[in-house]
């Protein structure tokens, strides 16, 4: 093991780039899921720093288009745990949130090339 590396991320890390990409969307649904029931705030907060390690992770490993994509999406989220109030209590601005956590999963899912499965 990797003495410079935590555990969680060498294990993370262990993973192809398309499976790493897949993690991050997933993680991106479920914050959005959780994001709607106001019971689940600190879960959510620890999704987004586990979402933001990922980026982290997997910026190095990828060309510099998906890397400025991975930054600007970890903008995005440093943005919100700034106003976590603001949005975390107002419902247009949840419902706004959701709606981009929507698009950004979509589009990392997209770049991990990784099938998508429909839902019945």
């Amino acid at each position: 093991m990797n003495s410079g590396l935590t555990y969680e991320q060498e294990i993370f890390v262990q993973d192809s780039i398309p499976v790493r990409l897949g993690k991050l969307a997933t993680n991106l649904a479920r914050i959005s899921q959780l994001f709607s029931d106001s019971t689940h705030e600190d879960v959510v907060k620890s999704l987004i720093r586990e979402t933001m390690y990922f980026i982290e992770w997997i910026a190095p490993d990828i060309d510099i288009d998906n890397a400025f994509e991975l930054a600007n999406l970890g903008r995005f989220l440093t943005r919100w745990l700034f106003n976590w109030e603001q949005a975390w209590n107002n419902t247009e601005a949840k419902n706004q949130i959701i709606q981009e956590l929507g698009i950004w999963s979509d589009s990392v899912l997209q770049m991990s090339k990784l099938p998508v499965v429909q839902q019945s």
